[in-house]
């Protein structure tokens, strides 16, 4: 692994899929900064390059059972499904369950914790501009890709599928932003002293959403978009 730090991460997760576990645990970039190498992505989260090298390989050891999925070996249309009914129905799942949680803790501690307005300001646009995201991906992209894939692509107004794919992940930075920022509010999620249950479910929740969300934008970014740019 002595040149794995001047991979990019991108090429560390498609190379060994169990690595995203790592990336998360330690605040690692790997869905839209995927293009960093590896030790600028370490640098930025402030973590060493031996550290994550040794968690990876430690990960390696987990019996095969374990493993993640190795999406590069399904097809495409097996992954607009995954990333439809998996990653999808979460965002739309929980994005109106954590948006009712910001109402009721900001209503109880806003007054004490002024930030949790500026997260609930945050999450509220997030989850707007993520229902719109969804829809493009699913009423426009995905099937010309499902379709391409199978040798019938639909008639498409945007030319080239790079174009589609650009503005997406123009959006997927957007999201990452609005994920670091929620992030900074909330000093990574540390509940309070006097935070109430609810305050505890809602960093709770956000912290999954997070995660989810950066599972779900490496499988487009790191994946299915180069791979349907290549079909194309």
């Amino acid at each position: 692994m002595s040149t794995m730090e001047s991979k990019t991460v991108r090429e560390v997760v498609l190379e060994n899929p169990g690595a995203v576990r790592v990336f998360q645990e330690l605040g690692i970039d790997y869905c839209c900064g995927g293009q960093k190498p590896l030790d600028e992505a370490c640098a930025a989260a402030n973590v060493s390059v031996d550290e994550v090298l040794a968690k990876m390989e430690a990960g390696m050891r987990v019996p095969a059972a374990g493993a993640p999925q190795d999406w590069q070996r399904e097809s495409l249309s097996r992954l607009i499904e995954h990333i439809h009914g998996v990653h999808h129905g979460f965002v739309r799942r929980e994005s109106p369950r954590i948006l009712a949680l910001l109402e009721k803790v900001c209503g109880v501690h806003g007054a004490h914790h002024p930030e949790l307005l500026q997260v609930r300001e945050a999450f509220t646009a997030l989850a707007g501009e993520l229902s719109a995201h969804l829809m493009k991906e699913e009423q426009m992209l995905f099937p010309y890709i499902a379709g391409a894939e199978r040798g019938s692509a639909p008639a498409a107004c945007f030319g080239s599928v790079q174009n589609p794919i650009r503005m997406m992940m123009f959006e997927h930075d957007n999201a990452g932003a609005v994920l670091r920022e929620l992030r900074r509010l909330t000093n990574d999620y540390a509940v309070p002293s006097d935070a109430c249950p609810s305050y505890q479910t809602l960093y709770q929740a956000l912290r999954e959403f997070e995660a989810d969300l950066h599972q779900h934008i490496h499988l487009e970014n790191n994946i299915l978009f180069p791979r349907a740019v290549a079909l194309e």
